[in-house]
């Protein structure tokens, strides 16, 4: 593998009220109408831009995902978006599904921060797999099809329990997961923490960015029907009756931070699973949809990605051909370089490659 040139970059301009937010971007999503979705890890919002010129995305709306499914805690309560996905009319998002540690800080005394490294918190929003309607730039509650004025599409999310959702129940036993779920190991501390998405018809694929088990990234493959009115349950598809699939993948001991099909191949943005800085790169998990449950996969790498010293950590992928107008990948990243990519006041740079 070499390292790809960089195609070039656009910008992604905010208004003040959500400059702050563009340096905690974690989820990106292109829209056959050619709109930008993306989701923030601080936030319980949906962010809008639109193309108003060349490489240059604005004209932004944000949209309360509480207007839309019914959280189980106030709206207040960030989410933690981590991965958004287009299929059939909807838009999928998900949260991260994970504990927290708290870090310490510089203005607080040794004491004070050895007592925040021992705080753990987990906030009920953040297991969070849900879709919404989504027709021409708008979201919808509820809205007819609009190809088929028989069929209705509704807002739904999987259904949450006392220790998540149906997901985090069913995992609660897994040989290789149910350990990591069930003692509630933080998410920068190699625990469960999904961090990516992509969704083809009714087969729901969530990468996990920890646990990494000796080298071995996970993919969780879901299906999903309609429950109740704006309630989503797991169908059985894996061996024995399970609720869940398992693919491994080897990404050079790396976790999965996001997902994008490209055609039936996968395409996995990995990058370290504990908090620090190392290799981002771009695998190619070949004819996903054909995969078995419970194998070993090695997927070729085919792009080298940058990062920084504390900086420049790549979160989010989504395939740009119809801007770019040749095959490509838009990069989003968390922690922008102040000096590099941060524009101005209200704007950030993120990076398109030539796949």
């Amino acid at each position: 593998m070499e390292n790809q040139p960089l195609l070039n970059q656009i910008v992604l301009r905010f208004p003040a009220e959500f400059q702050e937010h563009r340096d905690d971007l974690s989820a990106i999503l292109l829209t056959p109408d050619n709109n930008l979705w993306l989701g923030s890890d601080e936030t319980s919002t949906l962010e809008r831009l639109s193309l108003v010129e060349e490489r240059t995305f604005a004209n932004h709306y944000s949209f309360k995902v509480a207007e839309f499914i019914d959280l189980p805690e106030s709206s207040d309560q960030e989410i933690d978006i981590e991965g958004l996905y287009y299929a059939d009319n909807y838009i999928w998002l998900v949260g991260s599904h994970s504990w927290k540690r708290k870090r310490p800080k510089e203005d607080k005394t040794d004491i004070k921060n050895l007592q925040r490294l021992a705080t753990l918190d987990s906030q009920a929003n953040r297991y969070l797999l849900a879709r919404i309607p989504l027709i021409d730039g708008q979201l919808y509650r509820s809205c007819q099809h609009p190809d088929n004025s028989e069929q209705q599409l509704s807002a739904a999310k999987l259904e949450t329990t006392k220790k998540g959702n149906l997901l985090i129940d069913a995992l609660q036993k897994d040989p290789h997961l149910g350990l990591f779920v069930a003692s509630a190991v933080p998410s920068k501390d190699n625990g469960f923490d999904i961090e990516g998405l992509a969704v083809y018809q009714n087969r729901i694929f969530v990468g996990l960015r920890g646990p990494v088990l000796r080298g071995w990234a996970i993919i969780l493959e879901l299906e999903i029907e309609e429950s109740k009115p704006e309630l989503l349950k797991l169908k059985q598809i894996g061996e024995a009756g399970q609720l869940y699939k398992k693919h491994f993948v080897y990404l050079k001991g790396l976790g999965v931070r996001d997902l994008c099909f490209d055609g039936e191949d996968m395409l996995i943005l990995a990058g370290p699973t504990m908090d620090l800085d190392g290799p981002v790169k771009v695998f190619r998990l070949e004819n996903v949809l054909a995969l078995a449950d419970n194998v070993l996969s090695k997927p070729e790498p085919v792009l080298d990605l940058p990062y920084g010293d504390g900086e420049d950590h790549a979160e989010g992928i989504t395939l740009f051909d119809s801007i770019a107008q040749e095959h490509s990948l838009l990069v989003v990243y968390d922690s922008p370089a102040k000096q590099t990519r941060l524009e101005g006041e209200n704007g950030v740079k993120a990076d398109v490659f030539k796949l």
